[in-house]
């Protein structure tokens, strides 16, 4: 089965899970995935603070674990 991940999963567990995540992040405009923020942030909780659409992340994410 395929790992997956959700908008309530925190940053550093989704790292956790695959550090290729890391780049996607990055990519997205979170430049700050190792910040101390990020180990209680949720996903969802970060992509307001950066401007993002964090179901848009979810899927990138989620199509990049799919595909490995």
């Amino acid at each position: 089965m395929t790992e997956r991940v959700s908008e309530d999963m925190i940053i550093a567990d989704m790292l956790q899970l695959d550090p290729g995540i890391g780049p996607i992040l990055m990519a997205s405009g979170m430049h700050c995935i190792g910040c101390p923020a990020s180990q209680g942030e949720s996903l969802a909780e970060a992509a307001v603070v950066h401007g993002l659409e964090a179901a848009k992340l979810v899927e990138t994410v989620n199509e990049y674990l799919a595909n490995k």
